[in-house]
């Protein structure tokens, strides 16, 4: 198979190359769909492109819209066609503003956020004329407030105020408002009645469970009501479903019913028309994505075939319900966006192909397997090609813990794989995608079953004859990186070597330095930093720093203030006094997303290195 260190050259050449396959995503269209915007990073860092669709979604040539040097987060298109209400990140920061352009890109101008305050960009009215922001923490109180920004002069007008507040969606006289509330896995909605100035749970409240997702449509022809608000929630439910409430005038809310559920499948996306006629849903069927579109009179629903990739990231339905806009993406193939016609359900590619590998890559394979407690666990396998016998191996864990690792395009796991490291991926418990009872399986007290799994996945690596029980390294970014420092810290001899990206180090320190609101939020996922001291305590792998006799490598965004870069530092200089085998890596002007290409590069090249040199050294 050669040196390590050839293989770690072609490898990174691999992995650069794949970094720079530049990507389209986060589409939003005109009110008449003839012109289609969304964000790509073919320029090095996420921007707004703009560009007019053909009847046949293809595309011409899109503009780039500056708004500013700093990275683009989110895009959104006034119903009314006007302006372009964009989400852009402080400096590639965690902080966002909120700025609006015209869609030809004049009048750019910064409507709510700055570098010290943090601004969430909500959803635009239905007529367009003003756009929802969300500020936490705006007046110093802790509370959430929001605003109906009016974009040509900036004003803006107080809305609601609350602890973790977020706007889902208005009615289209502005009358009706739905508000999202509630800590991480715990969010709960209320309709706001702004003329009776009441305000009502959306579902039966307290109810286990979350929603996250809710659009006010008209209801169809003969309903009693005028207005339904479509759910997407797993409040008191198994798994996140189609849930239909009917609405009325003052609060009235009629009885809820399930529309739309599947045993083997989550709801993740909803979208809908303007009449209500047609629902766009798309499910996470165990990582991989399905659509359908479902019709709200006869309650029938049709899946839509020849979906061109492995997983949906973003899916919009135009407002006359005749075209769905997708970005998608898969192992080999970068995101792209992609146009179907809902009558005559032909895909078209909309712009240019992003990238075609020039190499195999590989195609992960979905395994399954039993936790210590009997649990099903899974998770995406990345052989090496050409391998028959155990050799180095790489535990790779997501971050959230409410995120789900998906078959979707990786330079990280498609580097590794050429460098002769193999790759598990797995969705240990707290993953999302697998239900409501799974998501919470790990929740304060349950931290140490999913320490348990990510041994338990390892074990599965050695058993199925992948990895040499010797050479397997531990890595993940924010919460998969906090998972990699607790392992390594509370099961020492167990893996060769660690990279922890972006991950927390202690709890307590996290809680006392990150934003406010992201402090208030996890409460729900790792305890009462107060009431629950002693527990944040034991699962904090500073604590135990110690243990952690292997080499490890440290990774951190400068500007990172969701997981401020104190939990990086600490780690360091602890391991430092111990003398214990040490590296760190800063990558300046990022926050905890990494957006630039450069730095990603940097990354995974980085990576490479101390991999190979860790688990196979050069054989001369």
């Amino acid at each position: 198979m050669g040196s390590s260190a050839g293989l770690r050259s072609a490898a990174a050449d691999l992995g650069a190359e794949l970094v720079q396959a530049w990507g389209s995503w986060g589409p939003t269209l005109s009110p008449h769909a003839e012109q289609l915007a969304f964000l790509s990073d073919r320029n090095g860092s996420p921007q707004v492109f703009v560009s007019d669709l053909r009847m046949d979604g293809s595309v011409d040539r899109p503009t780039m819209i500056t708004i500013s040097d700093d990275p683009v987060v989110s895009v959104n298109w006034s119903a009314d066609g006007a302006w372009l209400a964009c989400a852009v990140a402080t400096d590639g920061g965690v902080r966002t503003q909120v700025w609006v352009v015209r869609p030809d890109g004049r009048d750019a101008r910064r409507i709510a956020g700055s570098a010290d305050q943090h601004a969430e960009l909500g959803p635009w009215t239905r007529s367009g004329h003003r756009v929802t922001v969300i500020i936490p923490d705006y007046e110093g109180d802790g509370r959430s407030h929001c605003f109906l920004a009016d974009p040509t002069t900036g004003e803006l007008h107080p809305l609601a105020t609350g602890d973790l507040l977020g706007v889902l969606d208005l009615s289209a006289d502005e009358h009706l408002v739905i508000l999202k509330d509630g800590q991480r896995g715990k969010q709960f909605c209320v309709v706001v009645d702004r003329v009776a100035d009441l305000d009502h749970p959306l579902l039966p409240f307290p109810a286990t469970g979350s929603t996250e997702v809710a659009i006010i449509r008209p209801a169809p022809p003969g309903d009693v009501t005028p207005l339904v608000a479509y759910v997407c929630t797993d409040a008191g439910l198994p798994r996140r479903q189609l849930v239909a409430v009917p609405l009325g005038a003052e609060g009235w809310r009629g009885v809820s019913g399930v529309l739309a559920a599947r045993d083997d499948a989550e709801l993740e996306g909803l979208d809908a028309d303007d009449a209500g006629r047609q629902l766009l849903l798309v499910w996470n069927v165990a990582g991989r994505s399905e659509l359908e579109l479902f019709d709200t009179v006869t309650g029938v629903g049709r899946p839509l075939p020849g979906m061109p990739g492995a997983v949906v990231s973003g899916a919009l339905l135009s407002r006359d319900g005749r075209r769905v806009i997708l970005s998608v993406e898969g192992p080999h193939r970068s995101r792209e966006l992609w146009c179907l016609s809902t009558r005559t359900l032909q895909w078209t590619r909309v712009g240019a192909v992003p990238f075609t590998a020039a190499h195999t890559l590989v195609e992960p394979e979905l395994i399954r397997y039993q936790a210590h407690d009997g649990l099903e666990l899974s998770g995406w396998l990345y052989r090496v090609p050409g391998r028959s016998e155990p050799g180095p191996a790489m535990l790779s864990l997501h971050g959230g813990p409410e995120a789900q690792e998906r078959p979707v395009f990786s330079p990280q796991h498609q580097a590794m794989a050429a460098a002769g490291i193999a790759v598990l991926a797995p969705n240990i418990r707290g993953s999302s995608g697998f239900g409501r009872a799974y998501v919470h399986a790990d929740d304060v007290h349950g931290r140490r079953d999913a320490f348990e799994d990510v041994i338990t996945s390892a074990d599965e690596l050695v058993r199925l004859g992948i990895a040499d029980p010797s050479k397997i390294a531990i890595t993940g970014r924010s919460y998969g990186g906090y998972l990699t420092l607790a392992c390594l810290a509370f099961y020492p001899g167990y893996f060769a070597c660690g990279v922890d990206i972006c991950g927390m180090s202690d709890l307590h320190t996290f809680y006392r330095d990150t934003e406010p609101w992201i402090a208030a939020a996890a409460v729900s996922k790792y305890g009462d930093p107060v009431a629950d001291a002693a527990l944040v305590a034991a699962i904090s792998p500073l604590h135990r720093a110690e243990n952690i006799d292997v080499p490890l490598l440290v990774v951190h965004g400068e500007l990172d203030t969701n997981v401020p870069i104190g939990e990086a530092h600490q780690m360091v200089a602890a391991l430092r006094d111990l003398g214990r085998p040490v590296e760190y890596l800063q990558l300046d002007g990022e926050g905890h997303e990494y957006r630039r290409t450069d730095s990603r590069i940097r990354l995974i090249t980085t990576m490479l290195v101390f991999l190979t040199k860790t688990l196979q050294p050069d054989r001369r």
